[in-house]
């Protein structure tokens, strides 16, 4: 879960973190999301005298994406992002001619001699049917001693092949050594036809997007989410409008998505109160110490830096636009030609063990800054208590602190130390290293004035039934922000704004519903829900 962590989080915008998060790092990674809103404005313009006039070597393409990134810091401006996901890789480049990449029968390993083998002689049957003969006549009888000595070779290779795990000496056929050996790299048939169908039914209908507004000096964020499914029969769409008030530290959701559902499973009172209501999540309860928001940011920041500058030289280079096209897999359609008019781009390529590295690096600042910071915060156990939920700590400083307590154990369980891995990162960019597998591709395009005018992510999502990931890309635009343009176009004219009026308290409105179903009232859903959290037993007592 981490890649979609860090695809979030470097699309807010901000600087990308890393690829693929284990077990309570999601939860953990929450707690810098609030400095990630405020990474700045990505439309920043490049030196002029610099970058656009510079050898366009890897030192000149890494020291200009710096210095163009930590310009953005304190930069309004506009954005709209698209996201595609494919798993054409999975089916588009399969060749059944080609051993390397030809689907196995079965799913299996121990089945695969045998559903072969079931498998050609029921395509022999088809075409002998087709012809208004019998399987048993001499004309096939060649064709059915290949399929039974094919067969028996195969048996002999596998048992060859698991005997070969114990002892040394014995081997199976080069081609049956190779096939077994990668055996679980390998789709089936079947695995193909369901990626056709995923592909034909659910990816390519489906199209994601988000635009908003990100003015840090004013304290405010929009974003306005989408999704569309757009089949020949089906049509249908979803709009969330989000507003982040990063000075007083709220965000706010419009309601519509969430008053159906609430009302059907836990509040039957409802009716048309949230009509035209933002929901307000307050961050900080007024728990937390003072200025903890502004020191998150800073130390996010400083995390960045920090890993930006120890990474390897050779993941930074400077490409033709043109070239863009050519690049495999292919970028999509509609994403290449915002792209393509752009007078110049950067690129940046890790792999799946540089994003962890990274990764682990950067969490490792973060903790150190703001556990020196605020001692407070840091829990007496190094490990986290599932069961701390009750209603004393749910607080925001509680949740603070389990998420610090998180991210203490995650760096504990690693081998490495920020200097070990500083290190490392600063050996690799001496020697040169080039990265052989490429997990995750960054391309950053400016115009002719050194205008940063977008950012493309390229990721992968690994897939359990493919040898051949998923594809992420993600393309965010920037452009100067518009006062014509309205932050949500779908909205009436006095409700862009969230204020006291138009918004409903998310934690006042839990208290009045907990005590509404403490009377006695509520749903069937909402009684068996509220009886088995901790906190609102504790609060409110049982529940009948």
């Amino acid at each position: 879960m981490k890649k979609a962590h860090q695809i979030i989080a470097s699309h807010l915008p901000s600087a990308s973190l890393a690829s693929v998060l284990k077990g309570n790092r999601l939860f953990a990674g929450a707690l810098v999301t609030g400095a990630l809103l405020l990474t700045g404005c990505q439309s920043t313009s490049l030196d002029q005298s610099n970058a656009m006039t510079a050898k366009q070597t890897p030192v000149a393409a890494k020291t200009a994406l710096a210095t163009a990134l930590q310009k953005q810091r304190r930069q309004s401006f506009s954005y709209h992002s698209n996201l595609e996901i494919s798993n054409e890789q999975q089916f588009s480049d399969i060749d059944t001619k080609i051993d390397a990449k030809a689907p196995v029968a079965s799913g299996y390993i121990d089945e695969y001699c045998e559903d072969t083998h079931d498998q050609a002689y029921a395509a022999l049957i088809t075409q002998v049917e087709a012809q208004n003969k019998d399987i048993l006549a001499a004309d096939y009888d060649a064709q059915r001693t290949v399929l039974k000595d094919t067969y028996l070779e195969c048996t002999d290779a596998y048992e060859a092949w698991v005997e070969s795990k114990y002892d040394s000496e014995i081997t199976a056929p080069a081609f049956y050594q190779q096939l077994f050996d990668n055996y679980d790299d390998r789709s089936t048939a079947q695995d193909i036809k369901k990626a056709k169908l995923l592909d034909a039914y659910v990816l390519k209908p489906l199209f994601i997007n988000a635009q908003g507004v990100y003015q840090p000096m004013a304290g405010k964020a929009t974003m306005l989410a989408s999704v569309q499914y757009q089949a020949r029969n089906h049509q249908s769409s979803m709009n969330q409008p989000i507003y982040l008030d990063l000075k007083n530290g709220n965000i706010y959701l419009w309601a519509d998505n969430f008053a159906m559902l609430n009302s059907e499973l836990l509040d039957d009172k409802l009716g048309i109160k949230w009509r035209n209501k933002w929901l307000k999540l307050a961050i900080d309860d007024g728990t937390l110490p003072k200025g903890f928001g502004s020191e998150l940011i800073k130390s996010h920041f400083a995390a960045l830096d920090a890993t930006f500058d120890a990474a390897p030289v050779s993941q930074f280079d400077y490409v033709a636009p043109n070239t863009l096209a050519s690049l495999s897999p292919k970028l999509p359609a509609h994403q290449l030609p915002a792209m393509l008019a752009s007078n110049q781009v950067i690129r940046r390529v890790q792999s799946a063990e540089s994003y962890e590295q990274f990764y682990q690096v950067y969490m490792r600042i973060i903790y150190e800054r703001l556990s020196q910071r605020y001692p407070e915060l840091v829990k007496e156990s190094a490990a986290y208590e599932a069961g701390d939920t009750n209603a004393k700590k749910f607080t925001s400083k509680a949740l603070v602190q389990q998420m610090l307590a998180m991210i203490k154990n995650d760096i504990d369980s690693g081998s490495e130390t920020v200097d070990e891995t500083m290190a490392e990162a600063k050996e690799e960019t001496k020697e040169g290293t080039i990265l052989a597998k490429a997990e995750t591709q960054q391309l950053y395009g400016f115009d002719k004035r050194g205008q940063l005018k977008w950012q493309h992510l390229r990721s992968e999502l690994p897939s359990e039934t493919s040898s051949n990931n998923m594809v992420m890309d993600i393309l965010q635009q920037y452009s100067a922000i518009s006062t014509k343009d309205m932050a949500f176009p779908n909205l009436p004219n006095e409700v862009q704004v969230p204020n006291a009026s138009n918004s409903i308290d998310v934690r006042e409105y839990g208290s009045e519903l907990m005590q509404y179903y403490r009377d006695g009232n509520g749903t069937a859903m909402g009684k068996m829900m509220f009886s088995v959290m901790p906190m609102a037993k504790e609060k409110f007592g049982a529940i009948d």
